[in-house]
Protein backbone atom coordinates (compact mmCIF):
# COMPACT_ATOMS: atom_id res chain seq x y z
CA UNK A 1 0.00 0.00 0.00
CA UNK A 2 1.49 3.19 -1.01
CA UNK A 3 0.40 6.09 1.28
CA UNK A 4 1.48 9.37 -0.91
CA UNK A 5 -1.34 11.17 -2.47
CA UNK A 6 -1.07 11.61 -6.41
CA UNK A 7 -0.54 15.20 -6.59
CA UNK A 8 -1.03 16.07 -9.99
CA UNK A 9 -4.91 14.76 -10.00
CA UNK A 10 -6.23 18.29 -8.11
CA UNK A 11 -3.33 20.80 -9.90
CA UNK A 12 -6.53 22.82 -11.40
CA UNK A 13 -7.92 23.48 -7.62
CA UNK A 14 -7.16 26.20 -5.46
CA UNK A 15 -9.37 25.08 -2.40
CA UNK A 16 -7.54 22.99 -0.32
CA UNK A 17 -10.61 21.22 0.66
CA UNK A 18 -11.24 20.88 -3.04
CA UNK A 19 -8.02 19.41 -3.19
CA UNK A 20 -7.68 17.43 -0.37
CA UNK A 21 -11.32 15.76 -1.34
CA UNK A 22 -10.60 14.71 -4.62
CA UNK A 23 -7.14 13.31 -3.63
CA UNK A 24 -8.17 11.28 -0.37
CA UNK A 25 -10.72 9.81 -2.36
CA UNK A 26 -8.82 8.64 -5.15
CA UNK A 27 -6.39 7.15 -3.06
CA UNK A 28 -8.73 5.47 -1.10
CA UNK A 29 -10.51 4.08 -4.56
CA UNK A 30 -6.63 3.06 -5.16
CA UNK A 31 -5.60 1.83 -2.40
CA UNK A 32 -8.12 0.31 0.45
CA UNK A 33 -9.86 -3.15 0.14
CA UNK A 34 -12.84 -3.87 1.73
CA UNK A 35 -12.48 -4.33 5.23
CA UNK A 36 -15.71 -6.67 5.23
CA UNK A 37 -14.65 -9.43 2.47
CA UNK A 38 -11.11 -8.24 1.66
CA UNK A 39 -11.92 -7.61 -1.86
CA UNK A 40 -9.16 -6.18 -3.10
CA UNK A 41 -10.61 -2.74 -3.95
CA UNK A 42 -13.63 -0.82 -3.53
CA UNK A 43 -15.86 1.40 -5.48
CA UNK A 44 -16.70 4.86 -5.95
CA UNK A 45 -20.48 6.47 -5.60
CA UNK A 46 -20.88 9.31 -7.79
CA UNK A 47 -20.12 12.82 -6.70
CA UNK A 48 -22.71 13.75 -3.74
CA UNK A 49 -24.47 10.54 -3.28
CA UNK A 50 -26.35 10.68 -0.12
CA UNK A 51 -25.63 7.04 0.70
CA UNK A 52 -22.25 7.14 1.09
CA UNK A 53 -18.87 7.54 -1.06
CA UNK A 54 -17.57 3.86 -1.63
CA UNK A 55 -19.09 0.78 -1.88
CA UNK A 56 -17.83 -3.13 -2.33
CA UNK A 57 -19.11 -4.71 -5.91
CA UNK A 58 -18.75 -8.20 -3.69
CA UNK A 59 -20.29 -7.84 -0.33
CA UNK A 60 -22.34 -4.29 -1.33
CA UNK A 61 -21.11 -2.51 2.02
CA UNK A 62 -21.19 1.23 1.96
CA UNK A 63 -18.25 3.31 3.20
CA UNK A 64 -18.03 7.28 4.25
CA UNK A 65 -14.57 9.29 4.04
CA UNK A 66 -13.92 11.58 6.96
CA UNK A 67 -10.32 13.18 6.15
CA UNK A 68 -8.65 16.11 8.06
CA UNK A 69 -4.85 16.96 8.71
CA UNK A 70 -5.07 17.30 12.45
CA UNK A 71 -5.21 13.92 14.54
CA UNK A 72 -8.33 12.09 15.24
CA UNK A 73 -10.01 13.31 18.42
CA UNK A 74 -12.69 12.64 20.32
CA UNK A 75 -15.60 13.82 17.75
CA UNK A 76 -15.81 14.36 14.38
CA UNK A 77 -18.54 16.37 12.22
CA UNK A 78 -20.94 14.57 10.31
CA UNK A 79 -24.38 15.75 8.14
CA UNK A 80 -28.19 15.72 9.06
CA UNK A 81 -28.70 15.03 12.95
CA UNK A 82 -32.28 13.93 12.43
CA UNK A 83 -30.87 12.00 8.94
CA UNK A 84 -28.10 10.63 10.77
CA UNK A 85 -29.87 8.91 13.72
CA UNK A 86 -32.92 7.81 10.85
CA UNK A 87 -30.07 5.58 9.44
CA UNK A 88 -28.86 4.70 12.76
CA UNK A 89 -32.07 3.41 13.84
CA UNK A 90 -32.79 1.91 10.78
CA UNK A 91 -29.33 -0.13 10.24
CA UNK A 92 -28.80 2.21 7.38
CA UNK A 93 -26.03 3.89 7.92
CA UNK A 94 -22.30 3.60 6.19
CA UNK A 95 -19.37 2.20 7.83
CA UNK A 96 -16.31 4.91 8.63
CA UNK A 97 -13.56 5.68 7.07
CA UNK A 98 -11.64 8.38 8.91
CA UNK A 99 -8.21 9.47 7.34
CA UNK A 100 -5.89 11.89 8.69
CA UNK A 101 -3.21 12.85 6.06
CA UNK A 102 0.09 15.60 6.38
CA UNK A 103 -0.83 18.34 4.39
CA UNK A 104 2.65 19.45 3.33
CA UNK A 105 4.08 15.85 2.06
CA UNK A 106 0.61 15.06 0.77
CA UNK A 107 0.58 11.63 2.85
CA UNK A 108 -1.56 9.49 4.47
CA UNK A 109 -0.75 9.08 8.56
CA UNK A 110 -3.27 7.07 9.99
CA UNK A 111 -6.42 5.51 8.42
CA UNK A 112 -8.96 3.74 10.52
CA UNK A 113 -12.28 2.31 10.04
CA UNK A 114 -15.32 2.62 12.21
CA UNK A 115 -17.93 -0.20 11.47
CA UNK A 116 -21.13 0.54 11.02
CA UNK A 117 -22.55 -1.43 13.88
CA UNK A 118 -21.23 0.41 16.39
CA UNK A 119 -22.75 3.58 16.25
CA UNK A 120 -26.02 4.15 18.60
CA UNK A 121 -28.14 6.72 18.81
CA UNK A 122 -26.09 7.97 21.68
CA UNK A 123 -22.86 8.95 20.00
CA UNK A 124 -25.11 11.28 18.08
CA UNK A 125 -24.67 15.11 19.14
CA UNK A 126 -27.44 17.35 18.16
CA UNK A 127 -24.97 20.94 16.40
CA UNK A 128 -26.49 24.20 17.02
CA UNK A 129 -29.09 25.31 13.79
CA UNK A 130 -27.62 27.52 11.36
CA UNK A 131 -28.13 31.58 11.96
CA UNK A 132 -31.08 32.52 10.31
CA UNK A 133 -28.70 34.87 7.51
CA UNK A 134 -26.94 31.02 6.80
CA UNK A 135 -27.84 29.55 3.23
CA UNK A 136 -29.38 26.79 5.05
CA UNK A 137 -31.38 28.82 7.60
CA UNK A 138 -32.14 26.51 10.63
CA UNK A 139 -30.04 23.18 9.46
CA UNK A 140 -29.11 21.09 12.19
CA UNK A 141 -25.88 18.83 11.78
CA UNK A 142 -24.22 16.44 14.68
CA UNK A 143 -21.08 15.43 15.78
CA UNK A 144 -19.96 11.58 16.09
CA UNK A 145 -18.57 11.37 19.86
CA UNK A 146 -15.93 8.78 18.99
CA UNK A 147 -15.41 8.51 22.94
CA UNK A 148 -18.53 6.40 23.11
CA UNK A 149 -16.66 3.91 20.78
CA UNK A 150 -14.79 0.70 21.93
CA UNK A 151 -11.31 0.26 20.93
CA UNK A 152 -12.44 -3.18 18.79
CA UNK A 153 -14.64 -0.51 17.00
CA UNK A 154 -11.39 1.20 15.72
CA UNK A 155 -10.05 -0.81 13.54
CA UNK A 156 -6.86 0.88 11.89
CA UNK A 157 -5.58 -0.14 8.46
CA UNK A 158 -2.83 2.25 8.91
CA UNK A 159 -1.26 3.45 11.95
CA UNK A 160 1.14 6.25 12.15
CA UNK A 161 2.01 5.79 8.55
CA UNK A 162 2.80 1.89 9.13
CA UNK A 163 0.26 -0.06 6.97
CA UNK A 164 -1.66 -3.17 9.21
CA UNK A 165 -1.39 -6.52 8.31
CA UNK A 166 -4.71 -7.23 6.16
CA UNK A 167 -5.52 -10.32 7.64
CA UNK A 168 -5.53 -9.03 11.05
CA UNK A 169 -7.60 -5.74 9.65
CA UNK A 170 -10.11 -8.66 8.35
CA UNK A 171 -9.98 -10.75 11.64
CA UNK A 172 -10.81 -7.82 14.03
CA UNK A 173 -13.57 -7.06 11.87
CA UNK A 174 -15.12 -10.13 11.82
CA UNK A 175 -14.94 -10.37 15.39
CA UNK A 176 -17.56 -8.25 15.81
CA UNK A 177 -19.82 -8.70 13.63
CA UNK A 178 -22.13 -10.44 16.20
CA UNK A 179 -23.63 -7.04 17.15
CA UNK A 180 -24.98 -6.55 13.63
CA UNK A 181 -27.52 -9.16 15.15
CA UNK A 182 -28.47 -6.57 17.85
CA UNK A 183 -31.84 -4.79 16.25
CA UNK A 184 -32.64 -3.02 19.42
CA UNK A 185 -30.54 0.10 19.90
CA UNK A 186 -30.88 0.33 23.61
CA UNK A 187 -29.42 -3.45 23.81
CA UNK A 188 -26.68 -2.85 21.74
CA UNK A 189 -26.13 0.26 23.48
CA UNK A 190 -25.79 -1.63 26.47
CA UNK A 191 -23.08 -4.13 24.81
CA UNK A 192 -20.93 -1.52 23.92
CA UNK A 193 -20.97 0.28 26.76
CA UNK A 194 -19.65 -2.85 28.59
CA UNK A 195 -17.62 -3.93 26.47
CA UNK A 196 -15.96 -0.19 27.27
CA UNK A 197 -15.99 -0.87 30.86
CA UNK A 198 -13.80 -3.87 30.07
CA UNK A 199 -11.56 -2.24 28.25
CA UNK A 200 -11.33 0.54 30.95
CA UNK A 201 -9.82 -1.83 33.32
CA UNK A 202 -6.95 -2.30 31.13
CA UNK A 203 -5.93 -6.30 32.01
CA UNK A 204 -6.88 -9.02 29.82
CA UNK A 205 -8.59 -11.22 32.54
CA UNK A 206 -10.82 -9.26 35.12
CA UNK A 207 -13.97 -10.27 37.45
CA UNK A 208 -17.40 -9.53 37.68
CA UNK A 209 -16.68 -7.43 40.54
CA UNK A 210 -14.19 -4.91 39.01
CA UNK A 211 -17.09 -4.64 36.05
CA UNK A 212 -19.55 -4.17 38.96
CA UNK A 213 -17.39 -1.14 39.76
CA UNK A 214 -19.05 0.93 36.70
CA UNK A 215 -22.36 0.08 38.41
CA UNK A 216 -22.73 4.11 39.28
CA UNK A 217 -21.45 5.01 35.90
CA UNK A 218 -24.06 2.80 33.97
CA UNK A 219 -26.36 4.25 36.23
CA UNK A 220 -25.99 8.03 34.89
CA UNK A 221 -26.36 6.39 31.39
CA UNK A 222 -29.44 4.38 31.80
CA UNK A 223 -31.74 5.91 35.12
CA UNK A 224 -34.73 4.03 34.51
CA UNK A 225 -33.00 0.95 35.07
CA UNK A 226 -33.02 -0.54 38.50
CA UNK A 227 -31.19 -3.87 38.22
CA UNK A 228 -28.13 -2.37 36.51
CA UNK A 229 -26.19 -5.32 37.88
CA UNK A 230 -28.21 -8.47 36.50
CA UNK A 231 -27.52 -6.37 33.36
CA UNK A 232 -24.06 -6.74 33.74
CA UNK A 233 -24.06 -10.31 33.66
CA UNK A 234 -26.37 -10.84 31.04
CA UNK A 235 -24.13 -8.44 29.00
CA UNK A 236 -21.26 -10.45 29.66
CA UNK A 237 -22.60 -13.80 29.33
CA UNK A 238 -23.70 -12.70 25.68
CA UNK A 239 -19.89 -11.33 24.75
CA UNK A 240 -19.12 -14.92 26.22
CA UNK A 241 -21.64 -16.69 24.19
CA UNK A 242 -20.58 -14.50 20.72
CA UNK A 243 -16.73 -15.36 21.58
CA UNK A 244 -15.73 -12.04 22.46
CA UNK A 245 -15.05 -12.94 26.37
CA UNK A 246 -13.98 -16.18 27.51
CA UNK A 247 -15.82 -17.37 31.19
CA UNK A 248 -12.68 -18.84 33.28
CA UNK A 249 -14.92 -19.69 36.21
CA UNK A 250 -15.22 -18.53 39.81
CA UNK A 251 -16.54 -14.86 38.66
CA UNK A 252 -13.59 -14.47 36.22
CA UNK A 253 -13.54 -13.42 32.67
CA UNK A 254 -10.91 -13.10 30.08
CA UNK A 255 -10.77 -11.04 26.77
CA UNK A 256 -10.62 -13.60 24.03
CA UNK A 257 -7.35 -13.48 22.23
CA UNK A 258 -8.42 -13.76 19.46
CA UNK A 259 -10.31 -10.06 19.88
CA UNK A 260 -7.02 -7.86 20.52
Amino acid sequence: MQLLFERGLAARYTSTSQRIRILSEHWVSREVYCPNCGRCRIERYPNNNPAADFFCDNCKEDYELKSQKTLIGTRIVDGAYKTMLEKIKESKNANFFLLNYNLQKLEVINLLIIPKHFFVPTLLEQRRPLALTARRAGWVGCNILLQGIPHSGRIYIVRNRVVEPKAEVLAKWQKTLFLREQKNTTAKGWLLDIMRCVEKLNTPTFSLDQVYSFEDELKAIYPGNRHVREKIRQQLQVLRDKGYLEFLGRGQYRISPKTN
